[in-house]
């Protein structure tokens, strides 16, 4: 009964595996084609100071040199669309070098590169497409209050090219 047993789990294990990878050329995926360009290289730099204050941690972001001189200036960026709220259209949301589907185990090797994405005046519909933002990147002087370190605000959406 046992031998019987541990067949039937072997064959299942067997069957099932098969079933997965069988599947997987089938599947449609999304570009996970990193969005990287000197502009997120200066922001993947950003670093944070960490102080202690009642037992808390207290993260300071530091930004360096080559990012410092991207504060006020106008940027594009490629990236994905991580949406803040529910819906199908965004006014503010966060871009990504990597889509929010990337895979089950985003995030292991530490959060990509992000900004907070202020729209300035039409919104963004929901897509697992690249897109590309056009703004003025701002420096968040209140970090810890919420939101983004780093902002691109009256962005505009103009058209993406893959290079």
């Amino acid at each position: 009964m046992k031998q019987y047993i541990l067949t039937v789990i072997a064959f299942s294990i067997t069957m099932l595996s098969h079933a997965q990878i069988g599947s997987y050329p089938n599947m449609p995926t999304a570009d996970h084609t990193p969005m990287m360009n000197s502009t997120w290289e200066a922001i993947d730099k950003l670093m944070y100071q960490v102080t202690t204050k009642d037992n808390k941690k207290i993260y300071t972001p530091h930004y360096p040199p080559e990012l410092k001189r991207l504060e006020n200036k106008t940027v594009e960026l490629p990236g994905y669309l991580v949406p803040l709220t529910s819906g199908r259209n965004h006014k503010t949301f966060m871009l990504s070098v990597l889509p929010i589907t990337q895979c089950q185990f985003c995030g292991t090797n530490g959060i990509p590169p992000m900004v907070e994405i202020f729209m300035k005046k039409e919104s963004v519909r929901y897509t697992e497409d690249p897109i590309k933002i056009k703004g003025k990147m701002k420096f968040n002087p209140e970090p810890l209050q919420g939101n983004a370190e780093i902002q691109i605000v009256d962005a505009e959406l103009i058209p993406y090219k893959a290079d």
